[in-house]
């Protein structure tokens, strides 16, 4: 079968006997582009799935309201990113430590990780962006690793294409900047 647009998988989805189907469908479709975006934020397998799952929830709940105004790509992104964001600031708030010092503890689980190489260029790489402030690397990540195009990331974080191409140009001097002193 060939892969079904969105459009047909929200008709789909708003059918009560074919509900179940098309949600299925939309998560074997969007699942692991949303992990992947999930996890960039935040290093830790455990805690990615666990917001992909708060999130899929949250969708279950309100695709049957979605507007359509914005794509549903774009909708998910939006959805995964406030999770995200949302799971960062309570990790921040139970924490008795600072904001650097919770940077900090990213840039050590990406340390702790099998097979970490501090030589090698992805690790790098990988280092540069968590030492980004939080909406620096939200902006980076996607434009650098999801190839968002700018007016689909200003609808996800809903904030305007200059603003975002600006992020976007100040978080890639800082990372080359990284990559370039280590």
């Amino acid at each position: 079968m060939a892969e079904m647009d969105d459009q047909e998988l929200l008709d789909m989805f708003r059918k009560p006997e074919s509900r179940e189907r098309a949600f299925s469908i939309l998560v074997k479709k969007y699942q692991e582009r949303l992990y992947w975006h999930i996890r960039r934020m935040i290093i830790h397998h455990e805690d990615t799935n666990d917001i992909l799952q708060n999130m899929l929830i949250k969708v279950w709940r309100n695709l049957e309201n979605f507007r359509q105004d914005s794509g549903l790509y774009t909708w998910l992104y939006r959805i995964a990113t406030n999770e995200t964001l949302t799971y960062m600031d309570q990790q921040k708030r139970r924490s008795s430590y600072s904001l650097s010092d919770h940077e900090s503890a990213l840039s050590n689980s990406l340390k702790a990780q099998s097979g970490f190489d501090p030589n090698k260029l992805e690790w790098k790489l990988q280092m540069a962006i968590q030492s980004l402030p939080e909406k620096q690397r939200v902006v980076f990540n996607l434009r650098y690793y999801d190839e968002m195009p700018y007016d689909k990331m200003s609808e996800v974080l809903e904030t305007s294409a200059g603003s975002l191409k600006a992020t976007y140009h100040h978080a890639s001097k800082k990372v080359e900047e990284y990559i370039k002193n280590r």
